[in-house]
């Protein structure tokens, strides 16, 4: 009988690390295997997951964008019902200004602006991106009259209505993008979801109170100096404890790329908040330095933890140990390792 030859479309081996040992299986009467178990990771070398195509300098400026936005809404808001109206005004401008570059990065991410047409055909509560589209079209023209009014001097009552309804949308502009990356298979952002909301939350005032400390006088900047102060704790609090009860969901938060920016994110905001928060009581220069620095710290949380998901797509382990740990948990059989 002819040999058989060996097939010529076998695929490669598959031996990859996924962080287990590997062990040798024993037959009945205890004898060793001449063959060990596999490994599995995932067929001919790919990723078990399609990592995301997202340009980081888009869809992490959006996120980032988008929350300083939201949150600069609130803050002038609080500004014009407090007769504070350097800040107010800057932060009306600074809102209709991040808003803006939000919507450019999200359109040039998705190619062409039909596109972002296209999503609000239908309404869909279910979906964080069509509810977030949702948003936009609900608060940007309400942060564009409010900012025009205000930098014209025109039309007030139109504007103090527009400054408002921008207010009222502009928490859920700053929270949905959380939503929104966590309802993905994305191990580092999907394992976040419990406190990603009060990380972006956080990230977004503390950006917010950046942007006031920039924009007014001392006199004027209370509200900007709490929001810096309160923000940043809350986001530095949150991260915490986000990452410690990820698990191995969390490694690319505290390595490589994203490690470093989460890491940056952390000195910025904490070196805003004690600069700008409580510094910047007295100290023009303080305030400056503060606000840069939040807002430096802000930008760094939403690049940190874009990059880390992307690389936590790319590693299979991140993927499959979890799963085998889960079923361990609940005592169900799991795939040899």
């Amino acid at each position: 009988m002819a040999d058989v030859p060996a097939d010529p479309v076998a695929p490669p081996d598959r031996d990859a690390v996924t962080g287990g040992e590997r062990r040798r299986r024993r037959g009945r009467r205890g004898e060793r295997a001449v063959v060990p178990d596999a490994r599995f990771t995932s067929y001919y070398g790919k990723p078990v997951l399609n990592k995301p195509t997202w340009a980081a300098r888009d869809i992490a400026g959006y996120l980032f964008l988008g929350g300083l936005a939201g949150a600069s809404s609130v803050l002038a808001a609080g500004a014009e019902l407090t007769g504070r109206p350097a800040l107010a005004k800057g932060c009306k401008a600074g809102a209709l200004v991040a808003i803006s570059g939000s919507l450019y990065a999200l359109v040039h991410d998705l190619g062409r602006p039909a596109r972002f047409l296209n999503m609000l055909r239908v309404v869909k509560p279910s979906s964080p991106m069509s509810v977030g589209s949702w948003l936009l079209v609900a608060y940007g023209p309400q942060a564009g009259l409010a900012a025009v009014t205000a930098l014209t001097g025109r039309f007030s009552v139109l504007g103090r209505v527009a400054t408002f309804g921008a207010a009222l949308v502009g928490p859920a502009v700053a929270s949905y993008t959380a939503a929104l990356i966590c309802d993905t298979a994305v191990p580092s952002w999907h394992e976040g979801h419990r406190e990603m909301p009060f990380v972006f939350v956080g990230s977004a005032a503390s950006a917010a109170g950046g942007l006031g400390l920039l924009v007014a006088p001392v006199d004027q900047a209370g509200p900007a100096r709490r929001a810096a102060l309160v923000g940043g704790a809350v986001e530095l609090v949150a991260t915490e404890v986000m990452v410690r009860r990820m698990g191995l969901a969390a490694e690319p938060l505290r390595t490589g790329r994203g490690g470093r920016l989460v890491k940056a994110a952390a000195a910025l905001t904490a070196t805003g908040a004690v600069l700008g928060g409580v510094l910047g009581r007295r100290s023009r220069a303080a305030a400056v330095l503060g606000g840069l620095a939040s807002l430096a710290g802000s930008a760094c949380t939403r690049f940190g933890v874009f990059h880390a998901g992307v690389a936590s797509a790319e590693d299979p382990k991140y993927v499959v140990r979890p799963q085998r740990e889960r079923q361990a948990s609940r005592g169900a059989p799991t795939a040899a390792t």
